[in-house]
């Protein structure tokens, strides 16, 4: 199979920063809960991000996530920390120390706050392992150190050791790179053993959803019906009919097509009344623009129509 055929949901970086960040300020930093107060809410600065960076194209052969988040340290002072995912890389570039400078001086520039960045590199280069930019001209000189966590570095079994939750993202993402010419049915066997070892870990619902939508849909199969299996099989193995599924990730996806209230009412019923209440207020349009996403993301075109109100013949032609 070509690795070109598997494909990565890189946006799910996003929401699972988000969803999993006090257990991943602990992975990072052996000192965490010495150094921030996490019983107080991080603030998520994805607008005033974009406001410093526009999105812009990536660039050809490079594809990257971006997360700046304010903190609390144990003192009461305010920090931002940046995180950068970095999925795919061109290491002849060689642009991302630049790229996590420009980060550094424009946000200092613009707060005045401290920052600890860090570069999580998801890739699949082994020698692409950035961690410093710096330029010197006629006795003058800068250099800036970030730090950077190299996933094709890790250990499996450490991290099946480590009882953090986030330690399952990290081997989402690393099984990922080691198995990119793996049959459907071999990656239906590696989600449910990433869906058992996040059994094993102690989080509060929401993480555990996160989690399950990361782990679930972070690379995606190539047969839509092997994901309704996977979910089936799911379902049977926690003996209960109401899929752990994607409501989060969902909710994510409808929000950017405008009909977030309509699914945040729905989502109290069940996804499909969000999805049709959704629907109802919102345009034609807006229910193709969703049926188009969903068959992206590999669900069965059945349930596609009954969710949008779309006939099957409707959405086999998008």
């Amino acid at each position: 199979m070509s690795p070109k055929s598997r494909r990565v949901d890189d946006p799910l970086w996003k929401s699972i920063l988000e969803q999993t960040f006090s257990h991943f300020l602990r992975f990072i930093f052996p000192d965490a809960d010495a150094v921030f107060d996490l019983s107080r809410p991080f603030d998520y600065l994805d607008k005033e991000f974009e406001s410093l960076f526009p999105p812009e194209s990536n660039g050809r052969g490079v594809r990257y996530v971006d997360k700046l988040v304010k903190v609390f340290l144990k003192d009461g002072r305010e920090q931002f920390v940046l995180c950068h995912v970095e999925i795919q890389s061109n290491k002849g570039r060689g642009d991302l120390a630049e790229r996590m400078f420009r980060y550094f001086y424009r946000i200092w520039d613009r707060y005045k706050v401290p920052i600890t960045a860090i570069a999580i590199l998801a890739d699949e280069n082994k020698g692409y392992r950035p961690v410093v930019y710096s330029q010197e001209f006629m006795g003058t000189s800068l250099r800036y150190d970030f730090n950077s966590y190299k996933i094709l570095d890790q250990e499996e079994s450490e991290l099946r050791a480590n009882e953090n939750p986030f330690s399952v993202i990290v081997l989402t993402a690393l099984l990922a790179v080691v198995n990119k010419k793996v049959t459907d049915d071999g990656l239906k066997e590696i989600k449910h053993d990433l869906y058992d070892e996040m059994m094993k870990r102690k989080m509060d619902k929401d993480t555990r959803q996160g989690l399950y939508d990361f782990l679930t849909y972070y690379v995606s199969f190539d047969n839509e019906e092997v994901l309704s299996i996977f979910e089936q099989e799911i379902k049977t193995k926690i003996g209960r009919s109401d899929t752990m599924g994607t409501q989060e990730y969902l909710l994510d996806k409808a929000e950017k097509k405008g009909i977030q209230k309509g699914i945040e009412k729905g989502l109290k019923t069940g996804i499909e009344k969000g999805l049709k209440t959704g629907i109802e207020k919102g345009k034609r349009e807006e229910a193709i623009a969703i049926a188009l996403e969903f068959k992206k993301m590999g669900l069965p075109i059945a349930d596609i129509a009954k969710g949008t109100g779309l006939s099957i013949e409707e959405i086999e032609k998008l």
